[in-house]
């Protein structure tokens, strides 16, 4: 295997080349295919000339021959070394192409104009996957950052009926959750009333898991009167916020099917294969796990992972684009796109890149 400074500026030029024609064709490609192609990298070169470069490209494990084609076709360490030229990590002197402020005007105007009248995190986080599956004809996927993290803005509830309760708790992260409790004990309209102020006037800016550990504590302290109502809040909010609800991050997943009709899953093997994926994403957990191990929220450009069957075995062959969606400086959750290696790069990079710079901005309205 050669490094990628033993490369030649020709050999990245040719490999570009035909990283892109099979890009575009799913097709082997012949060296009298990128001697005939209009780039000015490529442009003057020879037909011999391409074909011993492909042959040393070919040695050094970036290109692979299939048994019945006299072209070539890109390997995975060549998809990488694309990738890392896009963004411009080959050759600093290069002008990168992974920038969100390059995508298509077009592009743009569809993404903005999807989010028209959203308000909150999760309901941006929801239209993110179906634009970006639109974008990218891959899976769309967008994960909201845990609720462990949010904070508490506001917390209202509602007499129902006896014992029962409707519980309302708002985040400053725009997400709003509401449940109707079934409570041992009925509660009076006052109850309820000082139980949500006592919570909104005494844990608003609190992340939601630490109301339920200092309510625990503030009982285990208080031997008055006092305790009555830390009784009924501590009903309430155990009620309202399960503990089980707390870790858990939503998951938004669209596109599956566009795996189905991908050509870069076509052979049977494939196809037999992409029923583990579907398994996959349809567990949704499993992408949680698989995004936390690769995005980092504090990262700030979009990341391309090729080896995610170190952590899935069942995704070997599917790519991830991902990013750290923020707002107001922190992270809100991460966009990307899964797809097979043949997918447009640039452009997929670059709509993932401008979601998420612009998620802040999206929200702004409920703020």
């Amino acid at each position: 295997m050669a490094d990628a400074e033993r490369v030649t500026a020709r050999q990245r030029a040719i490999l570009t080349a035909v990283v892109e024609s099979y890009i575009e064709t799913g097709e082997p490609v012949g060296s009298g295919t990128i001697a005939r192609l209009q780039m000015s990298d490529v442009a003057g070169m020879s037909s011999a000339t391409i074909r011993n470069e492909m042959a040393e490209l070919a040695d050094a494990g970036l290109l692979e021959q299939p048994h019945t084609s006299a072209g070539r076709v890109p390997t995975a360490r060549a998809f990488r070394m694309y990738v890392e030229q896009l963004s411009g990590g080959a050759n600093p002197r290069v002008n990168p192409r992974i920038d969100a402020t390059r995508l298509p005007a077009r592009s743009r105007r569809q993404i903005d104009s999807s989010f028209v009248g959203l308000a909150g995190v999760q309901a941006v986080l929801e239209r993110t996957s179906h634009v970006l599956a639109t974008l990218s004809s891959g899976v769309g996927v967008a994960i909201a950052a845990a609720a462990d993290g949010d904070m508490l803005e506001h917390v209202h509830f509602s007499r129902l009926a006896p014992a029962r309760v409707l519980a309302v708790v708002v985040t400053r992260s725009g997400m709003v959750r509401d449940r109707v409790l079934a409570l041992d004990r009925d509660l009076t309209l006052r109850e309820l009333e000082t139980a949500a102020n006592f919570l909104n006037e005494n844990f608003r800016g609190w992340s939601v898991e630490r109301v339920r550990s200092e309510i625990a504590r503030m009982l285990e302290r208080e031997r008055n009167e006092y305790q009555l109502l830390l009784n009924s809040v501590q009903q309430l909010w155990v009620k309202a916020v399960p503990e089980s609800d707390v870790p858990v991050q939503t998951v938004y997943v669209e596109g599956v099917a566009n795996l189905l009709g991908s050509q870069g899953m076509g052979s049977y093997e494939d196809r037999e294969r992409l029923r583990d994926v579907l398994a996959a994403l349809e567990a949704k957990q499993r992408l949680v796990e698989l995004l936390n191990a690769y995005i980092d929220a504090r990262q700030e450009s979009v990341r391309v992972v090729f080896d995610l069957e170190e952590q899935a075995p069942e995704m070997a062959g599917l790519v991830l684009i991902a990013a750290p969606a923020r707002m107001g400086g922190e992270s809100r959750g991460t966009v990307g796109v899964i797809g097979p290696k043949r997918m447009h790069y640039e452009n997929t990079m670059n709509a993932v890149g401008y979601i998420a710079q612009v998620f802040d901005r999206m929200l702004h309205p409920i703020e």
